[in-house]
């Protein structure tokens, strides 16, 4: 449904982007009349390329690592797709991976993307993101970044991470990034486990006196974590959850932002792009709704929305929360197979959609 409400900060970004990519602003201004019309208002969350600097605990990624021999897409590719983008009036990318500032060709890769038309994050671990490093991104275009963190121990963030001395990297980078006028929230990964926990409470409390909002993950049970259920949170805790939003700068993808509350985002609100041009409803969902190297951005959104999970309201998060769709659809038909799935193999006519989703209008 539409909230109609437009939060004090997110006026304020606005009119920062207003002043610094007008193009930008534009869009995002449309975004209303677009989701009311059906359309996706989606990030485009860009897994460019599977090289990682880590090995965490938590890989997502994990089974799209490897394959040497698929086609990838090239800077050319990365320059058509955004194009088309652009044209659906697409206004927003996360740049991620594998870890981003480890791409010989991140330069080329942002240019690609154009910085004049794209709110550009880049997801980071923070190992290599120093201040000359953070200023260069700022110069070449970068908007924010999106830095992983798991825990205010060290020790505990680096085991997660399989990365001595990553947590006191990550922390030095934070200066970095603000030194260098660049936006920052943190990201990490919440389990059942950790959710009602006072080191989550006090996590939150840290970075939120220094002006920093926190990205909360669910834990999904896909990749290093496949089959791990008992990492996976509730409707109670997704409540929860909610009521941590009324104290704090924390939010989800649940999260209502640009005055929508869109439920479930996939397609609708973000969609993954794989370094072999398939493309995910969700970073977690790994089925795989179309090929950009093999047909246009918009018959595959229209295909996404074709499927009744992601062209009709959801309020709650498939992948993490939603054991009746987990069994069926991510260890019925997914797990110990190829990866990305094809969707029709996943998602099969008893579950197209016979009514668009609820916009609240």
């Amino acid at each position: 449904m539409n909230t109609g409400k437009i939060t004090t900060e997110e006026s304020s970004r606005r009119n920062k982007l207003k002043e610094e990519k007008p193009l930008v602003y534009e869009k995002i201004m449309k975004f209303d009349e677009k989701y009311k019309r059906g359309e996706s208002i989606a990030i485009i969350q860009f897994q460019y390329n599977y090289t990682c600097n880590f090995k965490c605990v938590h890989c997502s990624i994990r089974g799209f690592q490897g394959k040497k021999d698929a086609r990838q897409l090239t800077i050319p590719d990365v320059k058509h797709l955004f194009e088309q983008a652009d044209e659906l009036g697409l206004a927003r990318v996360t740049i991620t991976g594998g870890e981003p500032l480890v791409f010989k060709d991140f330069d080329e890769l942002v240019e690609a993307i154009n910085p004049q038309k794209f709110y550009i994050n880049c997801d980071s671990n923070g190992w290599l993101l120093d201040e000359k490093k953070a200023k260069h991104l700022k110069k070449i275009g970068v908007d924010r970044v999106q830095l992983s963190i798991d825990s205010l121990d060290a020790k505990g963030h680096d085991d997660f991470r399989r990365a001595p001395g990553s947590f006191d990297r990550a922390i030095k980078s934070i200066d970095a990034v603000l030194n260098a006028g660049l936006g920052i929230f943190i990201q990490t990964v919440v389990t059942k486990q950790r959710l009602r926990t006072e080191e989550f409470i006090k996590f939150i409390e840290y970075f939120n006196k220094m002006g920093i909002g926190v990205f909360v993950t669910y834990a999904k049970p896909v990749g290093s974590w496949e089959g791990n259920f008992d990492v996976l949170v509730d409707k109670d805790d997704m409540e929860y959850m909610r009521e941590l939003e009324k104290k704090y700068r924390v939010f989800t993808h649940l999260t209502p932002a640009y005055g929508l509350n869109m439920g479930c985002i996939a397609v609708k609100g973000m969609f993954s792009v794989t370094q072999y041009g398939d493309v995910l409803p969700c970073p977690y969902i790994h089925a795989s709704i179309g090929n950009v190297l093999n047909e246009p951005l918009k018959d595959i959104i229209k295909r996404g929305f074709d499927i009744k999970y992601f062209g009709e309201h959801v309020d709650t998060c498939l992948i993490a929360e939603d054991r009746d769709f987990i069994k069926k659809y991510i260890a019925g038909r997914i797990y110990g197979k190829p990866l990305p799935v094809p969707c029709e193999q996943v998602f099969l006519e008893e579950d197209r959609t016979k009514k668009p989703f609820n916009r609240g209008i």
